[in-house]
């Protein structure tokens, strides 16, 4: 039995795909479910480091009851190198328990991103995140060609999930059309998790 709650599980080290959390989660709530917000810590080379239980601001980090009680989830990262940041990686490297239980086996999954550059491997970071989420068993959502947004962006935005351009500084704030394309896939997986489990 899931909660009746969509996951936004997020890693956010300048503010940017946190802002884009927050939009998909309203996009949830306009669909008649609970977007619950979290996140993971940093990582460290230096094993000596750690983190606090709870983040002294922000969102709480994720636990895995968190993962398995959803209804769906949305995977959201910064771009490195074309591939998640590492703090995200860490956590899902940790599920081998859920995917051992099949907890997450036929709930809607979806990605977003935010890089600094328009080419610095938004469309690459989404695609490698589905990829432990297939393993999972997930059912994987894109936005749709009827998201008038993905016709007229010059910012980001992808059918494999929305994606933000932060530019060098990372302080462009979060495009009208990246934002309506974060609501409407908050929408879509909220949307997706009432048909799948009823």
């Amino acid at each position: 039995m899931t909660d009746r709650y969509i996951l936004i599980l997020y890693y956010s080290r300048s503010g940017n795909t946190r802002a884009m959390a927050e939009l998909i989660a309203q996009g949830v709530e306009a669909a008649g479910m609970e977007g619950r917000l979290r996140t993971v810590p940093a990582v460290s080379a230096n094993c000596e480091a750690s983190e606090p239980e709870i983040p002294a601001s922000g969102d709480l980090y994720a636990s895995s009851d968190d993962l398995i009680h959803c209804s769906g989830l949305v995977l959201g990262s910064p771009t490195r190198f074309g591939n998640m940041a590492a703090p995200l990686k860490y956590f899902l490297d940790s599920s081998g328990e859920q995917w051992l239980n099949g907890d997450l086996i036929g709930k809607p999954a979806g990605v977003f991103t935010s890089t600094g550059s328009l080419h610095g491997g938004q469309e690459s970071t989404l695609l490698t995140m589905m990829v432990p989420l297939l393993h999972h068993g997930m059912v994987i959502a894109g936005l749709p060609y009827s998201e008038s947004a993905l016709h007229h962006t010059n910012t980001g935005g992808t059918p494999y999930g929305p994606s933000h351009t932060a530019g060098s500084d990372s302080n462009t704030p979060v495009s009208d059309d990246e934002a309506q394309l974060c609501i409407a896939l908050g929408k879509r997986i909220a949307t997706l998790a009432q048909k799948l489990t009823t």
